[in-house]
């Protein structure tokens, strides 16, 4: 596979999973997650990046069965993005890592944020019912720029759940 790219010289490109195969641990590895600079020389004018993990699972601290949820992390970046293959992997790693499904996402969000040190970041976590209650929690992050202190206030001020009756698969 050719390591190039028409925006970014390639020592910016990923040098761990690029092309690569590499073990993936199934359970929590945060070192798994890679930062790639932006291309744009200012970032946070680029707009929003939104990721959608359909299949994400970890496991129940108290039962230790598999629970199933669909994550979408939107964020604005400041000088850096997620490297995609790198936020599979790391999400995988979950996968045998037993926590609260707002405690996964509160770890989600706090790894990433120190990964990219986005000017915001959210993650919305749509857990699968079980015992007919399903978790849907909402995480964010801001840096400490006071715009970015007002966007997380105003994105919290006006939260409202996901509907119910739009199929997210």
């Amino acid at each position: 596979m050719s390591e190039s790219s028409q925006t970014r010289p390639e020592h910016q490109l990923p040098t761990a999973s690029l092309g690569r195969r590499r073990e993936t641990p199934f359970t929590y590895t945060p070192s798994l997650l890679e930062a790639i600079p932006c291309a744009s020389p200012q970032p946070q004018l680029s707009g929003w990046v939104s990721l959608r993990c359909e299949r994400f699972t970890s496991l129940c601290p108290v039962t230790g069965q598999p629970d199933w949820a669909e994550l979408t992390i939107n964020y604005i970046p400041l000088g850096h993005l997620v490297e995609s293959k790198s936020l599979k992997e790391y999400l995988g790693s979950f996968r045998m890592h037993g926590d609260f499904h707002e405690d996964v996402c509160q770890i989600i969000v706090q790894d990433l944020a120190a990964c990219i040190q986005p000017f915001y970041l959210e993650l919305t976590g749509r857990f699968d019912a079980r015992g007919s209650i399903a978790i849907w929690p909402y995480v964010q992050y801001a840096s400490s720029e006071p715009a970015a202190q007002d966007l997380a206030r105003q994105r919290l001020v006006h939260y409202h759940m996901p509907r119910l009756d739009v199929p997210t698969r």
